[in-house]
């Protein structure tokens, strides 16, 4: 059997309503032949039929008990359900704010992951054009002799490389990213620099007055590698620059072509 009870303050019906309400559950329980039974000892020890004494009467106190335990027993039913919804809802709420912390997160390292990326990206790429860059080995200067000039002042009778115009100890520059392969005397070039370039090709750098590499170092792009000098066959500081296919001499290129084609204007 459910019990119900309308919404808002609750008040306890008056006796007299839970009386009534008590009797005409009683009448149905008359039916049954149950308050005939329970009336039947009271009748029997007085042979009376008052309303205040008979079996009817404790019937009606029995009910109205019985409401009453039914009565607290739902309102007592109706505060584990507030109770148990008041949770229901806490735990949502915070199940939803999880959620949420969660999802932020995520997106925070999602972020951080692209920006650790991009940054990874943009490093490679710096060294990239870092590595493939190229300068003149002298700032600011300007060739004072070609490429294969004719002159006795030679052993081959030409020129095999191309003369930078600089005073002694003027910085020399590594032309690209590459690794010494030779720091000395060189005879003829006086002290001179070999450096064999990333893309397997060489450069050698002659008259020096100074190092400032040695041999196995790896170099790159504008690094400082010596200073200009007059060392060595020379009728004045300066220094001799050489593009070549290999380390020696004799495997000379035009090292003009060689600058220009990797960016340099000379």
């Amino acid at each position: 059997m459910a019990f119900t009870r309308a919404t808002g303050k609750h008040r306890r019906a008056s006796r007299t309503a839970r009386t009534t309400r008590n009797l005409a559950g009683i009448a149905t329980l008359a039916a049954s032949g149950v308050v005939a039974s329970v009336a039947s000892p009271a009748l029997a020890a007085t042979g009376e039929s008052t309303s205040h004494d008979t079996g009817l009467q404790h019937a009606v106190e029995l009910g109205d008990e019985l409401a009453v335990h039914l009565e607290a027993q739902a309102d007592a039913q109706q505060a584990v359900a507030e109770v148990n919804a008041a949770r229901a809802k806490a735990e949502a709420e915070a199940n939803r704010l999880a959620e949420g912390a969660k999802k932020k997160a995520e997106e925070a390292k999602k972020k951080a992951e692209e920006v650790r990326a991009a940054k990874a990206r943009a490093a490679r790429e710096a060294e990239r054009r870092l590595l493939n860059a190229f300068v003149a080995p002298v700032t600011g200067s300007y060739v004072s002799t070609g490429y294969k000039a004719s002159s006795g002042l030679w052993s081959s009778g030409s020129h095999t490389g191309i003369d930078f115009h600089a005073a002694s100890g003027t910085p020399v520059h590594a032309v690209g990213a590459g690794t010494v392969v030779e720091a000395g005397w060189g005879g003829a070039y006086g002290n001179n620099i070999v450096i064999k370039m990333n893309d397997g090709t060489y450069t050698q750098y002659g008259h020096l007055s100074s190092f400032a590499v040695s041999v196995g170092q790896t170099v790159t792009p504008g690094q400082q590698i010596a200073l200009s000098g007059n060392t060595g066959n020379t009728t004045g500081p300066h220094l001799h620059f050489e593009a070549r296919t290999g380390p020696d001499y004799g495997s000379d290129i035009d090292p003009i072509a060689y600058l220009r084609a990797h960016g340099v204007s000379v």
